[in-house]
């Protein structure tokens, strides 16, 4: 099956600077969005590397609400 899909120019351009020269464009956008899932990541991560994930998404969630705190006090 094949359908048309829209695309803004600067998007068909970057897809089509990945493109390799075997490949079709579909191909290109299938090798481009695939890749692991989260899920599939933590059958390869160990309990360790987990742990640090989740930190890292901890300190970047502070420091999105710590800066959402600050730009609510410009408009009290």
């Amino acid at each position: 099956m094949s359908e048309q899909v829209r695309l803004e120019d600067r998007v068909y351009e970057r897809i089509e600077s990945k493109q390799r020269s075997d490949e079709s464009f579909s191909e290109a956008v299938e090798r481009l969005i695939s890749g692991p899932t989260l899920g599939e990541l933590r059958a390869v991560l160990d309990e360790e590397q987990v742990e640090q994930i989740r930190d890292a998404i901890d300190d970047v969630d502070r420091a999105d609400l710590e800066e959402v705190r600050e730009v609510s006090e410009w408009f009290e």
